[in-house]
């Protein structure tokens, strides 16, 4: 497995990022041992060498039959200091502990690692495995997303649609990532039912329901309408840790946002944020 860098970054880092930092309402199984917590507290406060002295000790000295073993090996891929030690710590949670609870974890984390490498081939392998062996995982839908965007570049559109849909199917109220899916649902064809909350009707008789939706706030990264550019930006933005979605206008263009903040100055802060890091001219927008 080649070793590379993306956008200046380590893909061992990207892993560790997505690893310690995804999404927030979809998080990976809970790690139970209370050293391992530790560690990855440590790692999250920047003390990422001791959190790695804790996992290593850990490694060391508990039996491999040990239940927390491979719970040690999941924290260890978390926080590797590169992308060869993260992906073997993570196959041999697949190859050795298939059948114990971090399995579908580590398939997931293979699925992402191998699609931010440029490596389609690895990524559908563990994608698709996911979905064999795996067939209750909540996981799923996360893997499918990957894998059907990997088929894409390997240009088996039917397949890649066929996960995309699985996507879409599985991806329940979690607004943020059925916004994700939807950009490439489109390109299948695919129906997007999106939900809406009715306004509450007033309980005086004979009255009409008045609306009371607030607006937001959002920043604007990007407005193109070349999907690569905008699948580019998204993993980049994914990245560097901020939950980015796509938004598209009757004109065809696709904008991608971050955020959906209550206030402008919330906005405003990301906004700058964004400049730092990503560079270009983000702005500020207003959503219903």
């Amino acid at each position: 497995m080649s070793v590379g860098r993306m956008e200046g970054w380590n893909v061992g880092t990207v892993l560790a990022v997505l690893a310690l930092s995804i999404i927030p309402t979809f998080q990976l199984s809970a790690q139970t041992d209370a050293r391992l917590l530790e560690a990855l507290r440590l790692a999250q406060s920047g003390q990422v060498d001791s959190g790695r002295a804790i996992v290593r000790r850990l490694l060391a000295t508990l039996p491999p039959s040990d239940s927390s073993y491979s719970q040690a090996l999941l924290a260890a891929a978390k926080i590797a200091p590169d992308a060869r030690t993260v992906a073997s710590n993570l196959n041999r949670i697949v190859v050795e502990y298939g059948a114990g609870p971090w399995a579908d974890d580590a398939l997931l984390l293979l699925t992402q690692l191998y699609f931010a490498q440029h490596d389609p081939a690895q990524t559908v392998q563990a994608g698709e495995r996911l979905n064999r062996d795996y067939p209750d995982s909540p996981f799923r839908p996360r893997a499918s997303f990957y894998a059907g965007r990997a088929y894409f570049e390997l240009k088996n559109e039917t397949r890649g649609c066929e996960l995309i849909q699985q996507a879409l199917a599985g991806a329940g109220d979690d607004v943020e990532f059925k916004n994700q899916v939807s950009f490439y649902a489109a390109r299948c064809g695919a129906t997007v039912t999106t939900t809406t909350t009715a306004t509450p009707t007033s309980t005086d008789t004979g009255s009409k329901a008045v609306s009371t939706a607030s607006h937001a706030y959002a920043v604007q990264v990007l407005a193109v309408k070349s999907a690569a550019q905008v699948d580019e930006m998204l993993t980049r933005l994914k990245v560097m840790g901020f939950e980015a979605r796509v938004v598209r206008d009757s004109t065809g263009f696709f904008k991608v946002r971050v955020g959906h903040y209550a206030t402008r100055d919330e906005a405003v802060r990301t906004q700058q944020r964004l400049k730092q890091k990503v560079g270009g001219q983000p702005f500020v927008v207003e959503e219903p």
